[in-house]
């Protein structure tokens, strides 16, 4: 068998509803490793919001902020920050409409704007995470991988078309990552698949999300779990049970890959 290239979201995919690993979900990382095949994490979110499922399921690899950043054996190999030029026109034109973004660096997110704290802890809360700290200076400091903008379906596709370099990602109902245009997780692990002489056919990926669209399309093999919804679910190759069901265990299975 060729070696694969296996490609993991984590919220909705890699963990169940409560937040863990399934025990199938464990055996499977084991055996896709144990034959020689890479395994890697893709994931919206940062490392410092993933560093405790990287060290718990033991990922070596791992492409974060849906894609602005690759790390293999734990040393970076691709980097895509937001343009920021864009980012500050962005930002202060979402504080005059009052909408509250934030700024995702690597190890750290820092809000711009404090004026609905209730919705973007109701979006933080979701994945385990906590309120970023008010710093509005936090662009002029650091690298910035990827935005947050905390608005819901009223201003949907609203910036589309304003801001060439950025693209806007729902990943929550009160929430939007907002990352580089030409970014995706997919463009990311087709570039880390290249780097590694593993061809496109045999790029197996896993999510649930419209931010895992891409990956699910561009793969091999696209597999959505049963949770996914609707339109990710139509754009898979195939659709296996949920993140409660031993949704990537069965799929792996019936894929006779484990």
């Amino acid at each position: 068998m060729n070696r694969k290239f296996f490609a993991f979201d984590i919220d909705g995919t890699l963990l169940d509803s409560n937040k863990q690993p399934l025990d199938s979900t464990l055996k499977a990382l084991d055996l896709l490793r144990d034959a020689g095949h890479f395994v890697t994490v893709a994931t919206g979110r940062s490392r410092f919001h993933a560093q405790d499922i990287i060290r718990s399921l033991s990922f070596d690899n791992y492409i974060l902020c849906n894609g602005a950043a690759a790390f293999l054996s734990h040393q970076q190999v691709y980097k895509n920050l937001l343009d920021e030029t864009q980012l500050a026109a962005f930002v202060a034109e979402a504080q005059e409409l009052g909408i509250d973004t934030a700024f995702v660096g690597m190890d750290t997110a820092k809000r711009a704007s404090s004026l609905d704290i209730a919705k973007m802890e109701a979006a933080m809360h979701s994945f385990g995470a906590q309120l970023p700290e008010l710093d509005m200076d936090f662009p002029e400091e650091k690298e910035v991988y990827q935005a947050l903008a905390f608005y819901g379906k009223e201003y949907e596709h609203f910036f589309d078309e304003k801001y060439s370099k950025l693209r806007f990602v729902r990943w929550h109902e009160n929430s939007v990552d907002v990352v580089p245009k030409e970014g995706s997780k997919a463009a990311t692990i087709l570039c880390v698949a290249e780097q590694l002489g593993i061809a496109q056919e045999d790029v197996i990926c896993f999510g649930d999300g419209q931010n895992d669209r891409e990956m699910l399309t561009a793969a091999g093999v696209g597999v959505a779990m049963g949770n996914a919804v609707p339109a990710i679910q139509q754009v898979a190759d195939m659709v296996t049970a949920s993140n409660d069901e031993d949704g990537i265990w069965l799929a792996l299975k019936e894929l006779q890959l484990i």
